[in-house]
């Protein structure tokens, strides 16, 4: 029936009510934080363009991942700065790769093993010319070689998953990355690490801060030739659905805020479970505003949030984690 039999608001009338009926919400175990990671001790350094993240030493990443425990956050996303660079990334896949460390000393601290602890598994943080697989170059014009990239690709995965990575996430974006990376931690033995696929990563220009927190801006050209472009939702659903081909067990869209249409498109097509990355770009954005006074932060970080979780995602990659679940756990 219609007004005046009918009255929306009451079930708006007080916090309580609104609380009963609040059909999506935020826990702190949905959320997870990414860390910077680089060599060193006592290093706390902070990034221009995203107040409050740092690069952390893994001494301070320690630090970081106790207060994660403390507040209910689900996972960690493990972003790693080598002390050196070269063409083909071997920083990526070395024994004693910064990632590598950083997942062998979170696994030893039993304290901290509530934590999903999830790799970053690209080549673009370790390679010379920031780009996220082998380059090739003709005269002046250059492409990243999709066939040669797989094998470092797959050599990554499965060290990652012999330090102790408890999900493997690829996100450079080659054809077949995802098959080559599961044939090579099955032939380690590690068959029971998932792979949680950033299968539809979309070139954006959302990433600009993310590029000076890991230092992985590309020394030429750009990533348009193998990240998504943004035009595109029916390619996106091809992109998922090869990935789940090759054995993905779980999807990862980035961004998250300017792409919430494809989350949906996703979340309405497939059943595996599904994040969302709030990519630096996003998070700079909103902070840039909170600095000026223009948005209220608190309300207006948690309204971002809700909006990725409304529109199908199952957990958040966020800056806003530690902050987020402050205010919902």
């Amino acid at each position: 029936m219609d007004f005046p039999v009918t009255r929306m608001r009451r079930l708006r009338r007080t916090a309580a009510m609104r609380s009963l009926v609040r059909e999506t919400h935020l826990r702190p175990s949905s959320l997870i934080y990414p860390l910077f990671i680089c060599p060193g001790e006592g290093v706390r350094k902070p990034i221009s363009s995203m107040p409050g993240v740092f690069n952390l030493s893994l001494d301070e990443a320690m630090k970081e991942a106790a207060e994660c425990v403390r507040l209910g956050i689900g996972g960690l996303l493990l972003f790693g700065l080598p002390s050196e660079k070269d063409e083909e990334g071997t920083g990526a896949w070395h024994e004693d790769g910064i990632v590598q460390q950083s997942l062998r000393a979170i696994k030893r601290d039993r304290s901290l093993d509530s934590l999903t602890l999830i790799a970053d598994t690209c080549l673009c943080e370790y390679t010379s010319h920031g780009h996220c697989g082998v380059v090739q170059t003709d005269g002046d014009h250059f492409h990243v070689d999709n066939d040669l990239s797989l094998h470092l690709l797959a050599k990554t995965a499965a060290s990652q998953a012999a330090a102790g990575a408890d999900i493997i996430a690829p996100s450079d974006m080659m054809d077949g990355r995802v098959a080559a990376m599961r044939s090579a931690m099955d032939a380690a033995g590690k068959q029971d690490i998932p792979i949680m696929s950033y299968a539809a990563k979309f070139a954006s220009a959302f990433y600009g801060p993310f590029r000076e927190a890991a230092d992985s801006a590309p020394q030429f050209g750009d990533r348009r030739g193998y990240q998504m472009d943004g035009a595109n939702v029916r390619e996106a659903m091809r992109e998922i659905e090869l990935d789940i081909r090759e054995g993905a067990d779980m999807l990862l869209m980035k961004p998250a805020g300017p792409y919430l249409d494809i989350l949906r498109a996703a979340r309405d097509r497939f059943e595996l479970p599904l994040g969302a990355y709030q990519v630096s770009g996003e998070y700079a954005m909103l902070h840039a505003a909170f600095e000026r006074g223009w948005l209220e932060p608190e309300r207006a970080m948690l309204e971002s949030l809700l909006s990725i979780r409304r529109a199908g995602a199952d957990f958040i990659v966020t800056y806003f984690a530690k902050e987020a679940a402050k205010l919902v756990g």
